[in-house]
Formats: structure tokens, C-alpha cells, sequence
């Protein structure tokens, strides 16, 4: 079932990639089409909010199809919406292109994972979707920087050429390698949106929206910010992503460690973390190697925070793992849209190229406010918090796409963006 796995693997790899390499060509894209960088950014706040209004609604779409035929159609739309990225005359073309791509985004990573885990024994389930999320890992540490340097070199529309290709490659790949899935059981997602009633759940969506939203407020500016006041070339940026790339690895595997051993104290340390280090890179991002080297602390702690946020939804809507992962995903894009949004509303008013890393800062802060609430109120009920439910395995030890988010990125989405890789063990 290796090649079945790598087929998920492909999908994932093109899907992150499209999703951030945005972030690197925005300067590109600002020149080209005749805008300003705040209005290229609105490019990842679209795309972010294209995932939280298609995670649900893909999701509900195809409540009644195979598994394996969603994930070709999804497959589908993701090539359509490539395509007329890579097409686009006129901002509003790109800006369509991007949210007829964002909405395959969560239905795509929920699906994904079900049928990953369905393909491989009971005890090999965390591995399987370990595999296909090394997809989403690989898009941050490769597809992105070899996407920016690709759009830099033959302009940005040569990226989502590549994209619309490796879409196709995916495509193929699951009508070939994958088996024939069957559909999700009837009345199971009306079952689970009981969940929903729980203040506590809200209250731990809320804390992925605003965490999160922490770490995109200042990466969505990051190129600008890297050659305007740390004085890298263009030509710097991608290998900057790299870098940032290596530390979200490194951050990802680290934050999913300390949230095994303790998930509420690990989401106060990290989110009070990722404040701070936002706080230095407003000064650090002045000059060339103290800002490389803040970036990739940033990169670290931004997706530390992916394992804890996941794990804190999941612990507290037991009984609906699956949906509560997909509305995760959503919250993970929901904060990349707020904080792209901010940052460039405060770009726009002059206020330079260190606010959108304050207001980042701002976010983090408020959200390990809502984090702290929702441990006090664990407390207050005289109990923990809940424990992570068995059926819930295999979601809760995977980020979604930026993530992330998540990312974030996953979302996350995590988002997975998303984003991001898996937590081990």
C-alpha cells in the first residue's frame, strides 16, 4: 500500500505548495499585476478563507461519495484553480484562481487521512498518514522555496504552471495506485455536531484562530520585510524559506513531544514562546544575520503550536474526532486570514514593515489569553480536561494545512498549513 500512500503524499506536496509559495512572490505578483504588497497579501488571506468556507461545505458535497472518487474530484477543482492562477491577466483572476484552489484544502486533508489510515493494519495507522503528511512537510521545505526561486527567475505564473503539473501528477496517481473507498456511513456527520455545544471547544478553536493568526500576521510579509529592512536580495528569499522550512520541522516534532508528556502547560510555554520571539524579530529584522537567525526560531516556535492547538480540539470534542479535526483546520485558516488581513491593514496605514510582526506578537498574546481561560474553567469544574478519545488517534497527532495550520496550517490546514508534519510517536 506504499505507492497508494504516496499517492496522498503527491496531493499533499501540491497542495501546500500553492498555499504559502505565495508568500514568497508576493513583490512579483504586487509589480506585475499593478497593486500594492497589502494587496498581494489579501492573495493568502483569500486563500485562507477559501479553506474555511470549503472544509464544510466539500466535506457535506460528497458526505455520500466513495472516498477515493471525492478525493479525484477534489484533485480536480485543485488543477482548475492552478490553472487559472497560472492563466490569470488581472488580479481578480488570480485572486478567483486561489479560492476555487483553497476550497479542496480541508475535505482534501480530512478525506486523506481516513483513507490512509483505512489502507494499512490497525497499529500502522499513524504511520500511514505520517507518510501522506510528509507531502505537506515537504511543500514547506522544498515546494515553496524551489516554487518562489521558479517564479522569481521565469515570473510567478511559471509556479503555478508547476503546480498545475504536480496536480496532475496527483490525479493520476490516485486513479491508479489508490483502491476503491467506500463513502462515510449516513447520519454520522449529523451525530457528531453535537460536539458543538461544548463552550469549551469554541474556546479552543478560538485560541488555534488567534495563535495561529500570530504566526501568519508576520510571515505573510516576510519577503518584503527580509530585502526592505534586513537587506537580503530577492534572490535570498527562497533560501531564507528554507531555512524557516527546517525550523517548522524541527518546531512541529518538538511541540508534539512536549504536548504528549503535557498538552495545557506545553500550549502556555509555546504560545507565551512564540510572543516573545516575535517581539525580537521586530528588532532583529534590521539586520541581515540576527534576522535569518530569528527567522528560524520563528519557524520553530510558529509551528511548535500546531500539535497542542490540534490535540487541545480533539481532547475537547470527544465523540466527533473527524469533524472536530476539519473544523480545525478551518480555524487554523481562519487565523491565517486575520493575521495576513492585520498585517497588511497596518502595512497600508505606514506603519512599516515591523508592524504586521507586532501585531503577530499581539495575537500570540491574546491567544494564550483564551488558552489560559480555557484551563482555568477546566479547573473551576473541579476536572481536568478531557482525555484524548481512542478513535481519535490518527487526528490528533497530525497538524493540518498553516498551520498551521497550523497548518496550522494547517491549519492547519494545518492548514494544514495547515501545515505540517506529524507529531512522533
Amino acid at each position: 500500500m506504499r505507492a497508494s500512500l504516496l499517492a496522498l503524499a503527491v496531493g499533499a506536496f501540491g497542495i501546500g505548495t500553492t498555499e504559502f509559495v505565495i508568500v514568497g512572490l508576493l513583490p512579483e505578483v504586487a509589480d506585475d499585476l499593478s497593486v500594492s504588497i497589502p494587496s498581494a497579501g489579501m492573495l493568502v488571506t483569500g486563500y485562507a478563507l477559501g479553506v474555511v468556507v470549503g472544509a464544510p461545505l466539500m466535506t457535506a458535497a460528497g458526505a455520500r461519495l466513495p472516498r477515493k472518487t471525492m478525493l479525484v474530484v477534489l484533485m480536480a477543482i485543485f488543477i482548475a484553480g492552478n490553472l487559472l492562477c497560472a492563466l490569470a491577466g488581472d488580479y481578480a483572476a488570480l485572486m478567483g484562481g486561489r479560492l476555487i484552489a483553497a476550497l479542496t484544502h480541508g475535505a482534501f486533508f480530512g478525506i486523506g487521512s481516513v483513507v490512509a489510515a483505512d489502507l494499512v493494519a490497525p497499529d500502522r495507522r499513524a504511520s500511514a498518514i505520517a507518510l501522506m503528511f510528509t507531502g505537506l512537510t515537504l511543500a514547506n521545505v522544498l515546494g515553496v522555496p524551489l516554487g518562489t526561486f521558479l517564479g522569481q527567475e521565469f515570473g510567478w505564473r511559471s509556479t503555478f504552471w508547476a503546480v498545475t503539473g504536480i496536480g496532475i501528477v496527483g490525479l493520476l496517481a490516485l486513479v491508479t495506485l489508490v483502491p476503491a473507498q467506500p463513502g462515510p456511513q449516513r447520519g454520522a456527520l449529523r451525530g457528531e455536531l453535537a460536539v458543538f455545544r461544548r463552550p469549551q471547544v469554541w474556546l479552543a478553536l478560538t485560541t488555534t484562530v488567534l495563535g495561529f493568526g500570530g504566526v501568519f500576521a508576520s510571515f505573510t510579509y516576510l519577503a518584503p520585510m527580509m530585502t526592505e529592512l534586513a537587506g537580503f536580495s530577492d534572490g535570498a528569499v527562497a533560501w531564507l524559506l528554507v531555512l524557516f522550512g527546517v525550523g517548522l520541522c524541527v518546531g512541529n516534532v518538538l511541540g508534539g513531544r512536549a504536548a504528549d508528556r503535557s498538552l495545557m502547560p506545553s500550549l502556555y510555554l509555546i504560545l507565551g514562546g512564540l510572543c516573545l520571539v516575535l517581539v525580537v524579530f521586530t528588532f532583529t529584522s534590521r539586520a541581515a544575520l540576527p534576522a535569518a537567525v530569528t527567522l528560524a526560531a520563528f519557524g520553530a516556535i510558529g509551528f511548535a503550536t500546531v500539535p497542542p492547538l490540534q490535540a487541545r480540539v480533539m481532547q475537547q470534542a470527544a465523540g466527533a474526532p473527524a469533524l472536530a479535526s476539519a473544523a480545525n483546520i478551518a480555524a487554523f485558516n481562519l487565523g491565517n486570514a486575520l493575521g495576513a488581513w492585520l498585517g497588511g491593514l497596518a502595512v497600508a496605514h505606514g506603519l512599516g514593515w515591523t508592524s504586521p510582526t507586532w501585531i503577530g506578537a499581539g495575537l500570540a498574546a491574546a491567544g494564550l489569553g483564551t488558552a489560559a481561560l480555557s484551563g482555568h474553567l477546566d479547573r473551576r469544574n473541579g476536572r481536568g480536561p478531557r482525555p484524548l478519545p481512542a478513535e481519535a488517534l490518527p487526528a490528533e497527532r497530525f497538524a493540518p494545512a498553516p498551520l498551521p495550520a497550523q497548518h496550522p496550517s494547517a491549519g492547519a490546514g494545518h492548514g494544514t498549513h495547515p501545515i505540517v508534519e506529524q507529531k512522533s510517536r
